[in-house]
């Protein structure tokens, strides 16, 4: 069974670093890893704040937010 996880980030160095690091340790074979650019794609930052994300970078994994660092407020992407 594959796990769906979802990357959200604004793209800040703070936010480009986790990417890194989550992209390194992630299992993709276990897991179904998005990587969503919400300055790219801010029509989802009502998805991420719904899934939990207050700030960024964040991964969502099964439905809960982790919040990794915090790069950026969701507010501050609006």
């Amino acid at each position: 069974m594959t796990r769906k996880a979802i990357f959200y980030h604004a793209g800040c160095p703070v936010c480009v670093a986790a990417e890194d690091r989550i992209t390194e340790i992630i299992d993709r074979s276990r897991i179904d890893l998005e990587i969503v650019h919400l300055g790219d794609a801010p029509g989802r930052i009502d998805e991420a704040e719904a899934a939990g994300v207050r700030s960024v970078p964040a991964l969502v994994v099964d439905g809960a937010a982790l919040h990794i660092n915090h790069g950026a407020d969701l507010a501050a992407l609006r």
